[in-house]
């Protein structure tokens, strides 16, 4: 990285742990907003003050300590709430050791993870309490979305577990009563920044899932060295929508917030993000490459059906003209764009796969502030990012940034491309893997070097390129690489498609191209009506691919494809699953598709 990026980092003040961190943020921002709830459904906002967290997160702690879980490894699932990033920090602060679980998983999928965990807690909102009914010997706590205290002056009412589940109050009343008895156990906890203290699992989908150990040193060097390149104010709220089990999305928009003392607001689903970003006038959005491609789109989807396309193209030659001589006029200029957002959105952060360049580099000729990051739970998880001062993320809207300070990146074994797999070292690389010697051994060398399985190259600037994951290259026999990730951004440019998921078919001694691909049926039905049939679909997307095919190489045109009705298997960070999609009907598919074009 060159010097002149590392002269522009923006100040941090240092922290080792998160208790410093919280009980500092506490301070210096007493009475501004931490978090911002509702009451109920539907209904405005109301502010949760930084006072009021540091005092919720001391009296919970408080509380499991007197229920003897001290060192214990406690588990919490469900929706994002104030109740469970509350219940993060007081576990991993002063209690023991956090186990996030996935909303999304099974309840077979649970029932593995908590035996490999041996949890003796779990904190769950009311849609999960019934997957714990058969866990007599756990202190089971019930979480609420709605409806949390906003005025520390209430004092909140103790009562005992009814069937065995307490209230989540209600533990922080206990803690209350037991502080203002002079309680300090929560103060007097030991706090090893080294050690052990978030356990997250990278899959819950078989007995081998792996246990990623994080410890405070870990996050706090991650959220340090991500706000030397991203300046996030006080003044700053974001609107939490990414399942916060996820890394990104519980290091990045949730402890990197308190830690600057901005707030943080509760989504109410993704069909309310446009709506609950104006009810709390957001101004920073964290999400996925999935959300922002789909309100890009429907920006200028809005502009097209209003016959106001062809000015918002000129307004942005224009504000490129004002800026060439420093004047930017985009708030002028965008109005519409920016007020359905709330008026107050401006930096937009994605991350957890890569967004397409041209959707980057329209949000900024918009008048947005867009960063991208690359990064992996067992790093706490951002590696690199590109700084918001850096006027080559326009140009390099492709990549995901230079390294973040702090760290350092290598590409090992490059092919002559310079393309080879990422590896990374740095204060944020995980302990290991929980109970898993053997597979830390193979990612993670004695040097600190982690293995990313991620395959990528440096420019001469030091900015990462992402090209695909390791095991997802597609090799043909003449020794050609194909990286699926690249193939599917090109598909999925076409109007006509709204995701593919693209793989490696072998035939004839022979490796060759294939994909799945989901049309865009909302686009299709309003172009051609609702009565069009599945032919003419597979003729659209089939004359998509042709177009996609003439401008690659032969060795990367797509052969064969299956037109998908259905949506695609995902995780919650909206990543297709590549396996879990490559099914007996595909196949079947596949087959059809071949007699068809013979």
């Amino acid at each position: 990285m060159s010097v002149n990026v590392q002269d522009k980092y923006h100040e941090v003040r240092p922290v080792s742990d998160l208790r410093q961190m919280l009980t500092e943020s506490a301070e210096l921002y007493s009475e501004r907003p931490a978090v911002l709830v509702k009451k109920a459904k539907g209904e405005p906002y109301s502010e949760i003050v930084y006072r009021q967290l540091r005092n919720d997160v001391e009296a919970l702690g408080t509380a499991l300590l007197e229920r003897g879980l001290a060192g214990e490894k406690i588990a919490v699932i469900g929706a994002n709430c104030y109740e469970w990033i509350a219940t993060y920090f007081a576990v991993v602060n002063s209690v023991g050791v956090i186990v996030p679980l996935d909303k999304e998983l099974s309840r077979e999928e649970i029932d593995t993870l908590m035996g490999i965990s041996q949890c003796k807690a779990v904190f769950f909102t009311e849609k999960y309490e019934k997957y714990f009914a058969d866990y007599p010997d756990l202190l089971k706590v019930k979480m609420k979305v709605y409806g949390d205290r906003t005025d520390l002056n209430e004092m909140l009412e103790y009562s005992e577990p009814e069937g065995g589940v307490w209230q989540w109050e209600s533990l922080v009343a206990r803690g209350e009563e037991l502080r203002r008895a002079g309680d300090r156990r929560y103060e007097e906890a030991p706090l090893d920044p080294e050690e052990m203290r978030m356990l997250l699992f990278t899959s819950g989908t078989t007995e081998a899932a792996k246990g990623v150990m994080l410890s405070h040193k870990n996050i706090a060097s991650d959220i340090m060295a991500t706000c030397k390149i991203a300046y996030i104010t006080p003044e700053d709220r974001t609107l939490s929508f990414l399942p916060i089990h996820h890394t990104f999305e519980c290091t990045l928009g949730h402890v990197l917030v308190i830690y600057r003392g901005a707030s943080i607001a509760y989504c109410e689903g993704l069909k309310y993000v446009t709506k609950n970003l104006a009810e709390a006038k957001s101004t920073v959005l964290i999400g996925v490459p999935l959300i922002f491609e789909s309100v890009y789109d429907k920006i200028w989807k809005q502009a097209e059906k209003t016959g106001k396309a062809k000015a918002l193209r000129m307004a942005i030659k224009m504000n490129r003209t004002a800026k060439a001589f420093g004047l930017d006029l985009h708030k002028k200029l965008f109005k519409t764009v920016y007020d359905t957002f709330g008026g107050k959105l401006n930096r937009m952060i994605t991350g957890a796969a890569g967004i397409d360049p041209n959707v980057s580099r329209g949000f900024q000729d918009l008048g947005f502030t867009v960063q991208q990051g690359y990064g992996l739970t067992e790093c706490s998880p951002l590696v690199a990012g590109s700084p918001d001062f850096s006027e080559q993320r326009y140009a390099k809207a492709g990549s995901v940034g230079p390294v973040i300070p702090g760290g350092e990146m290598k590409i090992d074994d490059p092919d002559e491309d310079g393309i080879g797999e990422i590896m990374y070292r740095g204060d944020n690389v995980m302990l290991g893997y929980y109970n898993m010697p053997e597979k830390t051994a193979e990612v993670l060398d004695e040097d600190g070097w982690f293995r990313t399985g991620d395959l990528g190259f440096l420019d001469r600037e030091g900015w990462l390129y992402i090209t695909g994951r390791r095991k997802n290259v597609i090799v043909t026999k003449t020794g050609k690489n194909i990286y699926p990730e690249e193939m599917e951004m090109y598909i999925n440019r076409n109007k006509y498609v709204e995701e593919s998921m693209v793989y490696g078919v072998e035939e004839d001694d022979d490796t060759y191209v294939g994909a799945q691909v989901r049309p865009a049926y909302d686009v299709i039905y309003e172009e051609f009506g609702k009565d069009v049939s599945d032919e003419q679909i597979q003729k659209l997307i089939k004359k998509a691919i042709a177009e996609m095919n003439v401008q690659l190489p032969s060795y990367k045109r797509v052969k064969r494809f299956v037109v998908r009705s259905e949506e695609f298997v995902k995780t919650t960070t909206k990543k297709i699953k590549r396996f879990k999609n490559m099914g007996d009907a595909s196949a079947r598919d596949m087959s059809a598709m071949e007699d068809e074009d013979k």
